[in-house]
């Protein structure tokens, strides 16, 4: 009888464990196998109680999931049940468990939601408020205004009091620090503890996030670090030969390409026409560092430059100082530095002039520059004929 009951036994342990480890490998394929959600969601995890137990039912209700048990087994058996990140994540459509539970753990930002996005530009500062769509995973604008008007539209006042809403700001190449300083102070997501301009040049034109509360000076602080990097990666990697003794001068430069065209394709050939003139001990003669001599960043000149103006001297006019002038005279982009300032074209040109389409008729004598000179008169003044 002993026998029957042991064999018995064991049956029903062989048995048992068959049982168990079909229902393991089960489990495993509905955790990762294809969810019921059937069209994309914005799925927002609030702050101070993120946690699979709270979570759980968010998920079921909204048909993210279909098993509480499941879900809340693979996340505690993946070792992520603890990491659950506050914030707002776009699920996509069919989303498996472990998809899910990824998402809400993998940290990096927010994925969906509102976004506000300053824009630190030249003439203005622009505010762009726009959401993400789930279903199309694009964003659509909401609200588009200046910092500095009077009425601000309602729903950038409903974004702002959204807890998850994120914040970037962008910053133009080509701006100046006058120009950063006082468009951060303007923004009320941040906070104004700033009263001195940064030096010129030392912030990097890009795009940066950041949160309700910051300070200016912490954004400015990082700015900064992004730049230092930004101008030691490309001296390190500079040309052989050139003309400039230091980063500083090669920032300088930069400054003054970024400036002077748009047009990236002919930045190196720019570039080349400073360099040559500095090889040869030639006056720069660009106008935008007379520019800065005027305004010294403080907002936009708003006029042509007067013949009065090129012939006095201030430590920026390059048509009086025989060299660089003492500091950039703006916020040079990455590529303005590393592609241009610091890798020019080789070339013989030692002028140029606007050419009427945006960008510049080079020259390697002075014959040939007086003749698109002439030409660009010609387009001066047929535009201003049109009126």
């Amino acid at each position: 009888m002993w026998r029957h009951l042991a064999s018995n036994a064991l049956t029903f342990l062989i048995v048992g464990l068959f049982l168990m480890v079909g229902a393991i490998a089960w489990g495993n394929r509905e955790y990762s196998a294809a969810g019921p959600l059937d069209a994309a969601i914005c799925l927002k995890v609030p702050a101070g109680s993120p946690n699979t137990d709270a979570l759980t039912d968010v998920l079921l209700e909204r048909g993210v999931i279909s098993s509480k048990f499941i879900y809340e087994t693979g996340a505690r058996y993946s070792g992520k049940s603890g990491q659950i990140k506050a914030g707002q994540f776009r699920v996509p459509e069919m989303a498996s468990m472990e998809d899910v539970i990824d998402i809400v753990t993998r940290g990096g930002g927010n994925t969906c939601g509102a976004q506000v996005i300053y824009r630190v530009g030249i003439n203005r500062t622009l505010v762009d408020v726009r959401e993400l769509d789930p279903v199309s995973n694009t964003f659509q604008e909401i609200a588009s205004f200046n910092v500095d008007d009077v009425e601000v539209p309602a729903e950038y006042a409903e974004v702002r009091a959204d807890a998850g809403a994120t914040y970037n700001i962008v910053v133009a190449e080509g701006v100046t620090s006058w120009q950063v300083a006082n468009a951060l102070g303007q923004l009320d997501v941040l906070q104004a503890d700033v009263t001195d301009t940064p030096p010129e040049g030392t912030l990097a034109p890009a795009s940066y996030e950041v949160r309700e509360g910051d300070t200016v000076s912490s954004v400015i602080a990082r700015m900064r670090a992004a730049q230092e990097l930004n101008l030691t990666e490309a001296w390190e990697n500079r040309v052989e030969g050139l003309p400039l003794a230091s980063a500083e001068e090669a920032l300088i430069l930069a400054s003054i390409i970024e400036k002077e065209t748009s047009v990236p394709d002919e930045r190196r050939q720019v570039a080349s026409v400073f360099v040559n003139r500095l090889n040869r001990g030639m006056r720069l003669q660009t106008d935008p560092t007379v520019i800065y001599g005027i305004t010294r960043g403080e907002g936009v000149l708003g006029r042509g430059l007067r013949q009065s103006e090129l012939r006095g001297e201030t430590p920026w006019n390059t048509y009086v100082i025989p060299a660089l002038p003492p500091t950039p005279i703006a916020y040079p982009g990455k590529a303005a530095v590393r592609r241009t300032a610091l890798n020019p074209d080789t070339t013989e040109y030692i002028f140029f002039v606007a050419d009427g389409t945006g960008g510049h008729a080079f020259a390697t004598n002075l014959d040939d520059h007086n003749r698109n000179v002439a030409r660009w008169r010609e387009i001066e003044a047929e535009r201003a004929d049109d009126g």
